[in-house]
């Protein structure tokens, strides 16, 4: 029998809503032994029985819910179940974008929480962020050798965020060959991906549609393309007929790879300028010179990681849009983007508003963008959404 998670009475409400996290100020009690990762039930105050979870000790996520259904074992039946049902979604996913990369597990939204799992061609990068997907590691390995027996399985559970579970840093092959680097396509697009030191699990697949929004706005374009990494955004615009992409980031060896995406995908090399730099002091160089382009991308890292530095956050946005409108011709398109999960949308929004106003131009919203569909969020899980998008034209 597993142990019991006895939650303080009236904290049983986000769980009957289906929330799957449990935090450590709604435990009043355990009754039982476990230990971190294992298995425990969790009941309301009057004894309801309320979900079965992973209990991590070390986390203020105390118990993060597997299932909701008390007769549901949590064995390799289940992690088959869950991953075959997202599977059988992605490969809808898959054909809509014609891509051979896609989420095929995101955590919460799909029911597996502290699991992701990211399918390059025939390479599955998989990360494992919480105490519970760490002790069932095995399990998931088996369900994804059981519905994928030709796909390589490796694992990059190298973040941050497992040492507020307990957990080190792993990076391992957990299954086949594991290659230097994985070709992919999305949208007639090649991409190669690097599992072992890419960003993420090895690629940013959560913008592959916003990519493609990029495309559509890009013919005859000068393109400034900011914090750019390897450059597709770049070779989407180019795709879609932009008569140049300038790309700027501060490393050398992501423009080195930005540079091969450009021969990859058979653009003359002359299409495409590499600028290696601070994007705000790239900006702020720009502004002064009064160069301006048809189209600014602005796709910055994760400024914001917890709620203590989002006003510090919220300053770099405003600054790093007021610079990136500055160098907008009248008329032309900015596409912004946070993928921090704690700015919630409309602050975003105010933010760029902000930064408008700053910068003395009139700024129209053409289309709020997100992450990709293989990223779903789960209606009862708000925080799978992060990544929020504005495709804007600049008056």
């Amino acid at each position: 029998m597993p142990a019991t998670v006895i939650l303080q009475e009236g904290r049983e409400k986000s769980l009957k809503r289906h929330h799957p996290w449990v935090f450590d100020g709604a435990v009043a009690n355990v009754k039982g032994r476990c230990r971190s990762g294992d298995t425990v039930d969790v009941v309301a105050a009057d004894g309801s029985w309320l979900g079965r979870g992973a209990y991590s000790p070390a986390s203020q996520i105390r118990v993060r819910i597997w299932t909701f259904d008390q007769q549901e074992v949590i064995d390799n039946a289940f992690f088959l179940r869950r991953i075959e049902q997202a599977w059988q979604l992605r490969q809808r996913l898959m054909q809509q974008a014609n891509t051979n990369a896609c989420r095929l597990i995101a955590a919460e939204s799909d029911g597996l929480p502290g699991v992701t799992i990211d399918l390059y061609n025939n390479l599955a990068v998989l990360q494992l962020l919480s105490a519970g997907a760490d002790k069932h590691r095995s399990k998931i390995v088996w369900a994804l050798q059981k519905l994928l027996p030709d796909v390589a399985i490796f694992e990059r559970s190298d973040v941050d965020v497992r040492s507020k579970e307990g957990l080190e840093p792993l990076i391992q092959p957990l299954h086949g060959d594991i290659p230097d680097e994985v070709e992919i396509v999305e949208h007639g697009v090649k991409i190669l991906v690097n599992p072992h030191t890419g960003h993420k699990t090895g690629f940013y697949l959560d913008q592959r549609e916003n990519r493609l929004a990029a495309s559509r706005y890009a013919d005859q374009a000068s393109v400034l393309n900011c914090f750019s990494y390897t450059g597709t955004f770049a070779c989407y615009a180019l795709n879609g007929g932009a008569s140049h992409v300038t790309n700027v980031d501060v490393s050398q060896p992501a423009l080195d790879m930005a540079s091969r995406h450009i021969e990859l995908n058979g653009f003359a090399p002359e299409r495409c300028s590499q600028v290696k730099g601070d994007v705000f002091e790239v900006l702020r160089n720009y502004h002064n010179q009064q160069q301006q382009f048809d189209m600014v991308i602005l796709d910055p890292p994760k400024f914001v990681d917890s709620k203590a530095s989002l006003k510090r956050a919220c300053r770099g946005y405003k600054d790093i849009n007021m610079y990136g409108i500055h160098a907008v011709k009248p008329g032309g398109i900015l596409l912004t983007f946070s993928c921090s999960g704690l700015m919630e949308q409309s602050l975003f929004q105010k933010i760029v508003a902000d930064a408008a106003l700053d910068a003395g131009r009139r700024v129209q919203i053409l289309e709020h963008l997100s992450q990709a569909p293989d990223h779903p969020v789960g209606l009862n899980y708000p925080e799978g959404y992060y990544l929020k998008g504005l495709v804007c034209v600049v008056l």
